[in-house]
């Protein structure tokens, strides 16, 4: 189709360019069947007017957006994404800022946002979280000018972004499970899509070789950072035998701890389990779990300060901003007197 422009908006509309554009902008003077007709055709060519053209420099609206690529169900479900949202929620009310939620269920939604959010000048700015490394949501919202923050790993160093350090939590898991003399660890990966899942694998794999024990491929499972994926994951390692499991999520921890006590495993007797996040269902898990300890809402806050900066000043440098990781060790590896223990 081209590249859209205002101009052929308006063509394929049927209207003339200033009336296209005082539909784009919200205002009077246009009939509503004229106006859902500009609209129509918008929404069917994917048209995202640049940001500096959607009001006059200056005018903001003070609502920031949080746009997570998730369901309802796992936005709801998952502690991760509350605590993510708490931490946002708050340092919005401490600015003042109303905060705004997108929910990118499907990819039909994830491409409507960048339109959806510029046309109606809904936010001005956004947080995205959950995304993957090839999605072409951020090249859009990138390039429609709208000041941005990823929660996660981020290949673009044009783009600013916040998250927790994953390479040294991933250090910090294999470390301990070499020190309580594990040796035929294993791990259940999230997707590989996922900037935060290849960065914790590839980190956890280095600390192995790097203590001559390199991980051996074939326990190695890739999950997708849910419980039941995690658990079938599992299922997957247990002819092989591992004596140690580090999972990518809590969640996913608990579904590896439910797969081998269903199975007969003792945990941490026969397999000792780590997981990552260190939020409610590590400790009310059966037994408690080891895991690595990130601190989930002080990144949502930090994101909103990083949002706020792009806002005022879009033309600085971008920033990462990578949050310090800690070991809290629990029953799930059954060790109480190693230093960092909590619990």
């Amino acid at each position: 189709m081209g590249k859209m422009t205002l101009e052929r908006i308006a063509e394929l509309a049927g209207v003339s360019r200033s009336t296209a554009s005082r539909v784009i902008n919200d205002q009077d003077g246009v009939r509503p069947e004229i106006r859902r007709r500009v609209l129509d055709v918008i929404d069917v060519t994917g048209y995202v007017p640049h940001a500096a053209a959607r009001s006059l420099a200056g005018q903001r609206s003070r609502i920031l957006g949080l746009a997570i690529r998730a369901t309802t169900e796992q936005v709801f479900s998952d502690p991760y994404f509350a605590g993510l949202a708490q931490g946002v929620s708050q340092a919005c009310n401490d600015d003042d800022q109303t905060l705004s939620l997108f929910l990118l269920q499907s990819a039909a939604g994830r491409e409507q946002l960048p339109a959806r959010v510029l046309r109606s000048k809904l936010v001005d700015g956004l947080i995205v979280t959950a995304t993957l490394m090839d999605d072409p949501l951020l090249w859009q919202l990138t390039e429609s000018g709208i000041p941005l923050v990823v929660v996660g790993e981020v290949s673009d160093p044009g783009i600013s972004s916040v998250d927790a350090d994953n390479r040294g939590g991933a250090r910090l898991a294999a470390e301990h499970l070499l020190a309580i003399g594990r040796r035929r660890i294993a791990t259940v990966t999230g997707p590989m899509r996922s900037g935060a899942a290849a960065t914790r694998r590839v980190a956890f794999e280095r600390a192995l070789a790097a203590a001559g024990h390199p991980l051996d491929p074939q326990l190695v499972v890739e999950s997708d950072f849910t419980e039941e994926g995690a658990y079938t994951a599992t299922q997957r390692l247990l002819p092989l035998e591992p004596d140690a499991i580090f999972a990518f999520s809590d969640r996913m921890a608990v579904g590896v701890v439910r797969a081998l006590q269903v199975a007969g495993r003792s945990v941490p007797g026969d397999v000792a389990v780590v997981g990552f996040d260190d939020l409610p269902p590590a400790r009310a898990s059966t037994p408690p779990l080891t895991t690595i300890r990130q601190e989930v809402e002080q990144t949502g806050a930090h994101a909103v300060r990083l949002l706020l900066e792009r806002i005022q000043a879009p033309d600085a440098p971008a920033r990462r901003i990578e949050l310090p990781t800690r070991l809290v060790v629990r029953a799930s590896t059954s060790v109480s007197d190693l230093v960092g223990t909590d619990s």
